[in-house]
């Protein structure tokens, strides 16, 4: 089975106790810290997979460092360092995190542009984009790109929508190549 499949029923599975306990707002903030702390620290992933460090000392050390978080994450964990499948949390938090935004109806768009969106800038393409998406909130999240000349890229889920200078240059230069 696939890592991404693994990832994904991880993630299922917590997200159907946090929707059963009502909890899915504090789950997914205490899910992005712990990301973010296993990307800070690259150290905690290999002692979390060393072979000869026994499982019960790696969950005390994991009860140690994740002290105060709730008790469904903690041992969804717990469950990973057991079966050996610590490199799939990233993931499996990001399977959460879609879940989470699909049951809330949020959409995360990535915007590259030539310089910082202001704040008006950013909600009203957040506005215009929810309707277009049927959505009701889109979180962004601003790229300065100075390789676009002008103009702006957007990316929401797998959809690009390309108004920067460079890419229509590109897509002229294309128009003239198959022309000839």
């Amino acid at each position: 089975m696939s890592e991404a499949v693994v990832a994904k029923r991880y993630a299922d599975a917590l997200f159907q106790l946090g929707d059963e306990k009502a909890t899915l707002d504090q789950l997914i903030e205490e899910l992005r810290v712990v990301k973010e702390v296993l990307e800070v620290n690259d150290s905690l992933v290999v002692f979390l997979k060393h072979p000869r460090i026994t499982n019960e000392k790696k969950k005390q050390f994991l009860d140690e460092v994740f002290q105060g978080i709730q008790t469904d994450i903690l041992n969804t964990l717990k469950i990973l360092v057991e079966r050996q499948r610590v490199e799939l949390v990233p993931s499996m938090i990001d399977h959460f995190i879609q879940l989470y935004n699909d049951a809330k109806g949020i959409a995360e768009a990535t915007v590259y542009s030539v310089r910082e969106l202001s704040k008006t800038e950013k909600e009203d393409l957040a506005a215009s984009f929810a309707q277009r998406f049927n959505k009701n909130t889109i979180k962004i999240k601003n790229v300065v790109d100075s390789d676009l000349i002008g103009g702006m890229k957007i990316r929401i889920g797998n959809t690009i929508y390309d108004g920067s200078i460079s890419g229509k240059l590109k897509r002229i230069e294309r128009n003239i190549v198959t022309a000839n």
